[in-house]
């Protein structure tokens, strides 16, 4: 891992005086990319100088310990190098981010596969999984469009998680998703499996030029819904674009008006065929990305068994822990950032 600081912060300083200029704020698309970088900016240099201050600090105290020879010096001494150990780590992946779109929102999408009320479930189990991840990292989770499951649970559910380098880090989650265990649904309490897939994709901002034609554009309406009328409105405002040449569906009942709702399809679909032509950019570059890994049935990334015995396993790097309900409780730290070091 290198930080060039020295580099960053004429960078950094180059950009404040941007947002000084007099026509700075005449373009609300540019001052926000420029904001945007600033902060992404700001939090790399504010993290390898707290880093700095703290190895400093450490080393100062091991070194009063051996001066001492003291027991409980030694002690506060292993506790802060432990503390730094996961510091480091946690600034290390920061710097793996490095992707056009990594420091943006991330826009997720969960459904149900095959199996009804298990596949149901199980989505929502997923959902309150990211929606824990996302509030340990302080992400802010604003749902975009909701279907209830026909018995339990949710047929699918798209939502947003707001905060820096929320897609470089949830990019990691896509993919099948698949559950063992014995099902609560099941009089006979026979071990079940169950599919649920999840599409991560960037939020992109209106800065980004895309051209989505009219006459490709199917829009369809319907009344919004949702778990106990707790996430949504219940009017007609609700709608659903789909991108007639890629067969891209977006959908969004969260806003008011049928315009606001049109507004963010716009850009989810933006969204979506900006990164399958990322997707097919890197395709063409083994030596940066690999193979891509199609989302389909039969090609889970991951597995949580809860039945015969308890284990998550990553199949792409071969992370598992045994402990599912902290997983399943949102701690997924260790999952994504296996995978981000050794993608």
């Amino acid at each position: 891992m290198h930080f060039d600081v020295a580099g960053l912060k004429p960078e950094l300083e180059k950009l404040r005086a941007q947002t000084h200029e007099e026509a700075f704020w005449q373009d609300p698309a540019i001052s926000a990319k420029i904001g945007r970088q600033i902060k992404v900016l700001e939090d790399k240099i504010t993290s390898f100088e707290r880093l700095s201050a703290r190895l400093s600090d450490a080393k100062t105290l091991l070194d009063l310990a051996c001066e001492l020879d003291d027991n409980d010096a030694y002690d506060e001494s292993a506790l802060e190098v432990r503390a730094l150990e996961s510091e480091i780590a946690d600034v290390r992946l920061k710097a793996l981010l490095k992707g056009p779109y990594d420091s943006n929102n991330a826009i997720l999408s969960l459904h149900a596969g095959a199996g009804g009320t298990e596949a149901q479930d199980w989505v929502s189990m997923l959902y309150r999984m990211y929606t824990r991840y996302c509030e340990r990292h302080n992400f802010s989770v604003t749902v975009l469009d909701y279907l209830d499951g026909d018995e339990a649970g949710i047929k699918s559910v798209t939502f947003i998680a707001k905060g820096l380098n929320a897609y470089g880090y949830l990019k990691a989650e896509k993919g099948v998703h698949r559950l063992v265990r014995i099902s609560p649904f099941d009089s006979n309490k026979r071990r079940h499996t169950s599919f649920a897939s999840l599409d991560v994709m960037p939020e992109i901002e209106d800065d980004i030029q895309i051209d989505i034609r009219d006459e490709d554009i199917k829009m369809d309406t319907y009344r919004s819904s949702g778990a106990g009328g707790q996430h949504v409105n219940k009017t007609d405002s609700a709608v659903r674009l789909t991108h007639i040449p890629t067969g891209i569906v977006a959908a969004c009942q969260t806003e008011r008006s049928q315009m606001q709702n049109r507004e963010t399809c716009m850009r989810m679909l933006k969204s979506k065929l900006i990164e399958l032509e990322e997707e097919k950019r890197l395709s063409q570059i083994s030596d940066i990305k690999g193979e891509m890994k199609k989302i389909e049935w039969g090609s889970q990334i991951r597995s949580y068994v809860f039945h015969p015995y308890s284990m998550v396993k990553d199949h792409r790097t071969n992370y598992e822990t045994g402990n599912v309900a902290s997983v399943m409780d949102g701690e997924i730290n260790e999952f994504i950032n296996t995978y981000l070091i050794n993608a």
